[in-house]
């Protein structure tokens, strides 16, 4: 399934890049053809932390978002890192005292607040005086009009204008000299569809690792088995962690050092992003099996060498050697997101080391290659005939990862 975000730039009165507004989009549709603004909210949300990453979209600037009032209520925003997000209140938002409540709480979290396509109207003065930035639609707002707005809210200290829908040169003159700080529209580009390929998993995996994350006492043990038997949980993780928002740039050695790194309250915020993304998938698809069986074989043939303990990282290297595959990336590009230590980002580019000749002795096995697998066999140092044991458990544990799907 492929999923799609439109991003449109934001500009300074130097005419610099500052953040980006994310849209959603259908396939092939060049506007959001929908009504369901919520709906719309999440996959912008899912699509752009998830799937597709951050660093990609934004290159660590600031995204605007836009927000429902359920949205707002549902507090949807703070799964989100605070620094790399501005919150949209669109204009059909009331301010009734729950929307009120959410937006306080957003302030005191260090959230950006952004009215959309403003138009003053009694009672809304509550909301004015929590934003950071109001934007004027220059389509829609009569040009007289535009002028007066600043002139009216501008004297609050730190309030920002954003003219929305510049089409013209004149446009953005007109708005520098009324005094808008931000500008956005055609004038400047038109919004640039970006896609990535997602990777399905089942509905009870996702309620399975939220229940896990969000115990009181936090089980490392169950949280990381919940993982490591869904190569969408697994390969999200890693794209979580990497992402500007942590900036912890250390290499990962295991689905447990990740967990470690994160803590508890982001991997709250984290399972609830993928529970978010629920796709309704009940079964894995075969790429997905062959990742699993070759990530449990990895495991297993790496217990058996002697040497110092690998087996957390073979495994990950077979869990990761199908990506390419499922996501129709190249295998580089997908490892230069992932923050993995460089023996695994070797071996999965195709280098010879230790975890590359595991996979490579999995992937002979599956194929039949009996040449090829007597000659790792021997290399590595391992009894043949403990190979057809190995892979009956490899083989049992996936089919014990398959049946929690039902």
């Amino acid at each position: 399934m492929q999923l799609f975000v439109a991003r449109q730039p934001i500009f300074n009165t130097s005419r610099k890049v500052i953040a980006y507004e994310l849209l959603f989009r259908r396939e092939n549709q060049p506007a959001y053809d929908g009504d369901d603004g919520d709906r719309a909210t999440e996959a912008v949300i899912v699509n752009s932390f998830l799937a597709i990453g951050m660093d990609v979209l934004t290159n660590g600037k600031r995204a605007f978002i836009n927000f429902t009032d359920q949205g707002l209520k549902n507090r949807i925003a703070e799964l989100l890192p605070a620094e790399l997000v501005a919150v949209e209140i669109l204009e059909s938002v009331e301010p009734e005292a729950a929307v009120l409540a959410a937006c306080r709480q957003l302030k005191k979290k260090g959230y950006l607040l952004v009215l959309d396509d403003f138009i003053f109207r009694p009672g809304y003065e509550p909301l004015i005086e929590l934003a950071d930035v109001i934007k004027i639609d220059f389509l829609l707002t009569p040009a007289g009009e535009r002028a007066k707005i600043v002139q009216q809210f501008g004297g609050r200290p730190g309030l920002k204008f954003l003219a929305e829908k510049v089409e013209t040169e004149r446009d953005f003159q007109e708005a520098v000299r009324s005094g808008y700080h931000y500008f956005q529209g055609y004038f400047f580009s038109k919004p640039v569809v970006i896609s990535r390929k997602s990777i399905p998993f089942g509905q009870v995996a996702a309620f399975r690792l939220l229940k896990a994350v969000h115990a009181a006492v936090l089980n490392l043990n169950q949280v990381e088995a919940i993982i490591r038997e869904e190569v969408a949980f697994s390969y999200q993780l890693f794209k979580y962690i990497n992402s500007s928002a942590f900036n912890l740039r250390k290499e990962i050695h295991s689905i447990r050092h990740a967990l470690v790194l994160l803590g508890q309250r982001e991997l709250q915020k984290w399972a609830s992003l993928m529970a978010l993304r629920n796709m309704g998938e009940t079964k894995p698809q075969e790429l997905l099996v062959a990742s699993l069986l070759r990530a449990h074989l990895s495991e297993l043939v790496a217990g058996r060498l002697k040497t110092a303990p690998i087996a957390a990282d073979a495994f990950l290297t077979g869990l990761l050697s199908l990506m390419d595959a499922v996501l129709d990336q190249p295998m580089t590009d997908i490892i230069a997101e992932l923050p993995l230590r460089k023996e695994i980002k070797a071996a999965l580019a195709g280098e010879s080391n230790i975890f590359h000749d595991i996979l490579t002795l999995c992937i002979a096995y599956e194929r039949a290659e009996w040449d090829e697998i007597f000659r790792l066999v021997d290399k590595l140092g391992l009894d043949e005939a403990e190979l057809p044991g190995l892979m009956l458990n490899a083989l049992a544990a996936v089919g014990s990862a398959d049946i929690k799907h039902d």
